[in-house]
């Protein structure tokens, strides 16, 4: 992967440059990275289906999907290490296709991180720079900027042994942006680290690559993540990118059940739609007339499924005041989470939710227990239609 110089000036923070310009939205604005109709298959399996991205400069672009949806695949054929059976790949401008892996100005973290156990610390990040034609003044002062950026400094003469799991992944970090790539791929890169440190590490990336102003793209199969992470996100099912947005958009209006149900928990009712008065609502087999949002292009009668995020439930006691089309139950087991409760209810009408509650109140309080009769609600607003 060849040596690129530095862009010069300061780079530009993403809350000014990519989130509030949404370049994604003006037709005028190239992408800094274009994926044109790339198909990838291993023998009769495909692995990759006729996929088609654009991803702006500066960008945290998180690639997700489970396992075998083709993330990884799509990512090593960005890098060099695969071939694509059909489509092109250009990157500032450039069509990189056929240009072999170590050529391309695109550098990966893998998730192993690699690291060679005998060489310390400064030589690990080093090592690429060797091969290139840069002096021992200049791989010394590279590798020490590198080091600084992630925190490492004082540590370089470590071996990773001696070094924690986060300190590590900050290793494989440095060494992979040491040689300045005009894009850097990510895959699971903080997927070795217990959920504490994940959480921490995740700001400190988002951080690095504020400053850095590299094109980033990660591949996770984590959506908190993802979602934590990225200025978009692309979601991949069988081989294609199913929706491509926002994290907001992409958890508030998924396109289907798939990416409802993949991007967190969703509590699924079925049902045909139904217009009265400008209020769509879904007609469900027990006959309840159950509220959607306005905003919906349903035609009256289709068959579609009613979709609410947990938390976005109301749940109270039986013996409150219930809200219009509140639906009764009672509460079958109650997982308590510090800052959150998760509440699985059994519907009377046979059907079971499940609810997020936030815990405000300080023990003493009355909360809600197992066995007890609830109703449960929600504001049309926070309800999905969904066609497929």
């Amino acid at each position: 992967m060849s040596d690129q110089p530095a862009s010069p000036g300061a780079a530009p923070k993403r809350p000014a440059s990519i989130c509030d310009d949404r370049p994604w939205e003006n037709p005028a604005e190239t992408p800094f990275v274009e994926i044109d109709g790339i198909t990838k298959s291993f023998g009769s399996v495909r692995a990759v289906d006729n996929v088609s991205l654009g991803i702006f400069k500066g960008e945290l672009f998180g690639l997700l999907g489970g396992s075998g949806s083709g993330k990884t695949t799509l990512l090593r054929m960005l890098a060099g290490f695969e071939t694509p059976n059909s489509g092109r790949i250009r990157l500032d401008g450039v069509d990189i296709t056929d240009v072999p892996a170590h050529r391309r100005p695109v550098n990966m973290m893998f998730q192993s991180y690699a690291l060679f156990p005998h060489m310390s610390v400064a030589k690990n990040i080093g090592y690429g720079l060797k091969f290139s034609d840069l002096s021992r003044a200049e791989i010394k002062s590279r590798v020490a900027e590198a080091l600084d950026l992630v925190q490492l400094g004082g540590l370089g003469g470590r071996k990773p042994s001696q070094l924690s799991g986060g300190q590590r992944q900050r290793v494989a970090l440095a060494r992979a942006l040491v040689k300045r790539p005009k894009l850097l791929l990510l895959d699971e890169p903080l997927g070795a680290l217990d959920r504490k440190l994940r959480e921490e590490t995740q700001f400190e990336l988002v951080k690095i690559q504020e400053d850095l102003g590299v094109t980033f793209l990660v591949v996770t199969h984590d959506q908190e993540e993802a979602m934590t992470l990225s200025t978009r996100i692309g979601v991949m099912d069988r081989g294609q990118i199913v929706q491509i947005g926002v994290p907001r958009e992409v958890y508030e209006r998924p396109v289907s059940r798939f990416v409802a149900g993949f991007l967190g928990s969703v509590n699924l009712f079925h049902g045909v739609a139904h217009w009265q008065d400008g209020a769509l609502s879904i007609e469900t087999a027990e006959a309840l007339n159950l509220p959607a949002g306005p905003d919906h292009a349903i035609a009256e009668g289709e068959p579609v499924h009613l979709a609410v995020r947990p938390e976005k439930l109301v749940v109270a006691r039986e013996s409150d005041a219930a809200l219009p089309h509140a639906l009764t139950g009672i509460v079958d087991d109650i997982s308590y989470q510090g800052m959150l409760s998760i509440l699985r209810i059994d519907l009377d009408i046979g059907q079971r939710v499940h609810a997020l509650v936030t815990n405000v109140e300080r023990e003493g309080a009355a909360p809600i227990v197992w066995g007890e009769r609830v109703t449960v609600s929600w504001p049309p607003a926070a309800a999905m239609v969904l066609k497929s």
